[in-house]
Order: structure tokens, then C-alpha cells, then sequence
């Protein structure tokens, strides 16, 4: 799920270090992310201290963590597992194949009945395969619709809320010569999010139904109509093609002040900020207000059965999810909690209040249908075909129902 660029957007630069404590009865072995962009803020220094403490209550347990970038990591779990040697846990991006091949402990198996029972109802709904969670949401975000307050004031128009209005600020931005009215990010790095972003906004999705996949909906094919007609087709989207436009070129335009709107996560509002950019933010806009349904995307963690350590590997991961970790993890990346408790701490505390417009979104939200196995190709091939519905060329219904083709060709193959 991620190339360089976690499901929650982090880059990372950084290559895995092995963090090892104390000697024990019992190692536990885990594989981890990395969600920092420096070896200043590298997500080694999170576990390291975490497990410092953990060791210092239970010192008959070693926790051995291996961080890797997120270009590398879900890989290196892969090979590690297909070589016979699985870690006790993974923090990566997708656990369903995982599960699917019966390699995953329930999360029943693991967790205390209180800690799951914390877990933010829509992604602990979303770990789930056929009906059992085995996937435990580790971080979480949401999106909103980024604006440039300097450009819009200068353009003389408000933030949109429906697609019409939206047009309409582009065309103004435009005429005030703004590089990219709507920043429109379709190509092969991150376009899956843009896209269920969009589909969202206009009364669709990707799995409209609990069975199957519904890509080439009358609602899909509309909602890429009205982009290619109303957006693209207007040059409202910028000098570069939207599916050559990938989302780190996008954030980076929007940071520089040469974007007058896109969709955005909490971390971009930081490095905007950062750089001198007077950011607004509201809900996505949809046909006629503002879209009922955010999309929220997260990254999981999973408990292997290979090392049989499941009593060892519950009472670490119940510590990892304690009201104090959480919190310290979500607020050192700017990401939202997955707990409730948590999420309750974070919607009242002063020193998350730039969070809070993304913590209200999380419970209207939707989430990748990351439970289905087949979900992997299918957002393949929307990375590297969606751009094309949108191009002078292209047509938003082949191309849907292209897609439409692929994702029930997956579903057969792996028997969903």
C-alpha cells in the first residue's frame, strides 16, 4: 500500500535499524514503520522509548524492533514471512492476504476485551475479514478540502461547498493567474486516495455494496464526468496532466503557494504552515453541500501465529495502545488517535486543536475496503489507470468499467 508514501501520506527517508533491549525469557520480534521525515523525529526513537518501558515492567520479555521506511517495510515483511521466518508482530500497511493465508492471530486472540473495545468503532470494522479482526488499527487520518487564504482573498471568492461552487473558485483562481486552481493528483503514487475522495463526494465509492466491488456505478461515472468536463477540460487543474501529477508534487506545489485548493491531510497543514502559507480547511464539497462521507485512510498492526507467542505479544501490544502511547504517537506525526479514549483526550485538549477539524470527520468516515484480499490489485490498478478517465482522450466509463473488470477479476481469484 505504500511507495515511499505510507497510506497516511508520511514520506520517510530512512532505512531499518534493529532496537533490542535487555535479555529475557521471551523476544518478541517486531517490524515496524517508520512515519518520521528525519532521523530527528525517526519513528526508532518512538519504540525505542516505549520499549525501554515496557522492559522495565515486564523484564522477562525482550522487544526487539526493526524500523524500516516505508518504501521498504511492507516488503521486508513479505520475504521475512515467505522465508519461514515471520515476526511475532507487523505496523505496516495491509494485513488482509496475511489473514486470508490463516497466518494472523484474531485479534480476540491477543487483545484484552478493554483494549479492543476502545478501538474507534469505523477501524476496528475495518480490520476485519469476513466478519473476524485480525487487522488492529495503529494510525489513522482523515481529509479535508486545502485553501489558500492569501489566493482566495486576492481572487475575491469564499471557501466551495458544493462542485459547482468549487468550479466556479477555480475559474477565479485561474483568471488571477494561480499555477493550479484545483491541485487534481491522479498519477501512479497516490491516486486511489484522490479518487475515493472524489467518488465519495458524489454519493459513490468503491464498494457501494457489502458483496462486491461497484466501480463503474452511474454515480462513479458521473462524479469522473463532471472532472473531466468541469475541471480538466477547462485547464482548472494546472500545467501537468492530473495522471502524471503525483501527491508529494502536489502538497509541495500547495506549500510553495502555487495551489488554490486540494485535498490535504494533517501533516501537509504543517509544512504549509511552516512555510508561510495561510491555510483554510473545510469539508470535502459535494453535488449540492458538503459530502456526507470523509474518507479516512489508516495503517495497521497484526500478531503473527508462527512464534506461538500470543499471551507475550497481547500484554505488549495492550501497553502499546494505553491512553499515553497513543497520544504520543499521534500528536509527535500529526495523525489521529485510534482509540475513543484517546480521541476524547485529543478533541478537548488545547494543544490539538489543529487536529480537531480532522478528528470531527473521522466519524463520517470511510475507509479502503482493505479487508478485502483483492483490494491490493485493485488499487494497483487504479494508481496506474484512473488518470487516463480524465485526459482529452480518455472516457470515464471504459475506464471505470476497465477497472470494474480488473476488481472482479481479483475477487475471483481470491475467492471473495
Amino acid at each position: 500500500m505504500i511507495a515511499g508514501v505510507s497510506a497516511l501520506g508520511m514520506t520517510v527517508v530512512l532505512s531499518g535499524c534493529g532496537l533490542t533491549g535487555g535479555s529475557g525469557d521471551v523476544t518478541l520480534r517486531l517490524v515496524a514503520a517508520d512515519y518520521g521525515d528525519s532521523s530527528a523525529n525517526s519513528s526508532k526513537k518512538y519504540w525505542a522509548e516505549l520499549v525501554e518501558a515496557y522492559e522495565k515492567e515486564h523484564p522477562d520479555v525482550t522487544v526487539d524492533v526493526t524500523v524500516y521506511s516505508w518504501n521498504d517495510v511492507d516488503a521486508k515483511v513479505k520475504a521475512m514471512v515467505d522465508a519461514g521466518r515471520a515476526p511475532d508482530m507487523a505496523q505496516i500497511g495491509a494485513y488482509a492476504d496475511y489473514a486470508a493465508a490463516d497466518q494472523l492471530y484474531k485479534v480476540d486472540d491477543v487483545l484484552s476485551v478493554t483494549t479492543q473495545a476502545d478501538f474507534v468503532q469505523q477501524l476496528a470494522t475495518a480490520g476485519k475479514v469476513r466478519g473476524t479482526q485480525y487487522g488492529m488499527p495503529f494510525a489513522s487520518s482523515t481529509r479535508l478540502l486545502f485553501y489558500n487564504k492569501t489566493l482566495f482573498t486576492k481572487a475575491g471568492i469564499t471557501p466551495p461547498t458544493t462542485w459547482a461552487e468549487l468550479a466556479e473558485d477555480a475559474e477565479a483562481l485561474k483568471a488571477e493567474g494561480v499555477k493550479y486552481p484545483y491541485a487534481l493528483p491522479l498519477g501512479p503514487e497516490e491516486a486511489q486516495a484522490e479518487t475515493m475522495q472524489w467518488l465519495l463526494s458524489g454519493g459513490g465509492g468503491y464498494t457501494q455494496t457489502v458483496s462486491s466491488y461497484s466501480i463503474d456505478s452511474t454515480e462513479n461515472i458521473d462524479t469522473f464526468t463532471w472532472l473531466k468536463d468541469k475541471l480538466v477540460g477547462k485547464g482548472l487543474t494546472g500545467p501537468v496532466a492530473p495522471g502524471k501529477l503525483n501527491r508529494a508534487d502536489a502538497f509541495a506545489a500547495f506549500a510553495d503557494g502555487q495551489v488554490g485548493m486540494l485535498n490535504g491531510h494533517p501533516s501537509l497543514m504543517k509544512t504549509a504552515v511552516e512555510k508561510g502559507v495561510k491555510v483554510g480547511m473545510v469539508p470535502m464539497p459535494g453535488v449540492d453541500g458538503p459530502s456526507r462521507v470523509a474518507m479516512g485512510v489508516a495503517d495497521w498492526m497484526m500478531a503473527f501465529k508462527e512464534n506461538g507467542h500470543a499471551e507475550e505479544i497481547g500484554k505488549f501490544l495492550d501497553f502499546v495502545y494505553d491512553d499515553e502511547n497513543v497520544l504520543d504517537f499521534s500528536r509527535e506525526y500529526d495523525l489521529l488517535p485510534v482509540t475513543t479514549s484517546a480521541s476524547l483526550v485529543m478533541s478537548t485538549a488545547d494543544e490539538d486543536a489543529e487536529l480537531r477539524p480532522f478528528l470531527e470527520e473521522l466519524p463520517l468516515s470511510q475507509l479502503y475496503p482493505v479487508g478485502r484480499t483483492s483490494w491490493a490489485q485493485v488499487s494497483a490498478s487504479v494508481k496506474q489507470r484512473i488518470g487516463k478517465a480524465v485526459s482529452s482522450s480518455g472516457s470515464p466509463a471504459t475506464v471505470l468499467g476497465d477497472l470494474q473488470a480488473t476488481a472482479t477479476g481479483a475477487e475471483n481469484d481470491t475467492g471473495e
